[in-house]
């Protein structure tokens, strides 16, 4: 079992919000326990909680979406709220098509085109930073900016190949903002730290991956999977998980082809 602050960095979900579910009789822990308060959750609520939240982003009240968990026919509830958002298309074009792809049951026919792969992370020398960033969206602003700086410090220095740069979450919870991360990204040679940019080397770890392609949005399907596998499969996380940009906003022009691989270290008890 996983304790709140675990199950929130898995799923990518506030802590706050899951004490919400909790007291709306949503998403209740699994177990509480009784001397130290701390709140536990399993493998098997990860699939429960990802169908709340595609449920809220179509935007059903969390009246509607108890009713629906506990029995209620949720397709005319669903086509109420499609005649709705028609109305504010312009406005609401994501709630929309949530509700398309959870009428027409791909929630988890997506969840289960994903494939685990065990493979060794290769050693490598990177190049870190650890920070702060506001949202997810100022990624796009941030990284540029960091190859800028290290490309003015260092123009000799390569990217290794093949190019390899992940981020790995450092909270202890999901967070939307304030977010604190490490990125890295994998070079040919050491060179002297600088600012608060560090060079190290990363040791080769295995790791099960997942790939994940389309919006950062969905990711939390992507690691709701990933750690199913692991736990069904009898081996244990080893290290934070880190998340590993192929293809993206730089070289795709539609999100829906943005590339992401999940890389999860492992090991067998």
């Amino acid at each position: 079992m996983f304790r709140i602050g675990e199950f929130s960095k898995m799923t990518k979900t506030t802590i706050k919000t899951l004490r919400y579910y909790d007291e709306a009789q949503l998403l209740k822990p699994q177990e509480i326990d009784p001397f130290t308060g701390h709140r536990f959750y399993t493998t098997a609520q990860l699939l429960k909680l990802h169908r709340i939240q595609s449920l809220r982003q179509a935007g059903l009240s969390i009246e509607e979406i108890r009713q629906i968990l506990n029995g209620k026919d949720a397709v005319p509830l669903l086509e109420k709220r499609r005649e709705e958002l028609m109305s504010e298309l312009s406005e609401t074009q994501h709630q929309l098509s949530r509700i398309q792809f959870i009428l027409h049951g791909k929630e988890e026919e997506y969840f289960m085109n994903y494939t685990a792969t065990l493979k060794d992370l290769p050693e490598c020398i990177v190049y870190s930073k650890k920070m702060t960033v506001p949202s997810y969206d100022a990624y796009f602003e941030v990284l540029p900016a960091l190859g800028q700086k290290m490309a003015g410090k260092y123009p000799d220095l390569q990217c290794a190949k093949p190019e390899y740069c992940f981020i790995i979450y450092l909270d202890g919870e999901y967070k939307e903002k304030d977010i604190n991360v490490e990125y890295c990204e994998a070079v040919t040679e050491m060179k002297p730290d600088f600012d608060d940019i560090q060079f190290k080397k990363m040791a080769s770890v295995p790791a099960v991956t997942v790939m994940h392609k389309g919006p950062y949005a969905g990711l939390s399907q992507a690691y709701a999977f990933a750690f199913q596998w692991i736990e069904e499969n009898g081996m244990l996380v080893a290290d934070s998980p880190r998340e590993s940009y192929i293809d993206g906003i730089w070289n795709k022009e539609s999100e829906e082809d943005w590339l992401t691989e999940l890389q999860i270290p492992i090991t067998r008890p």
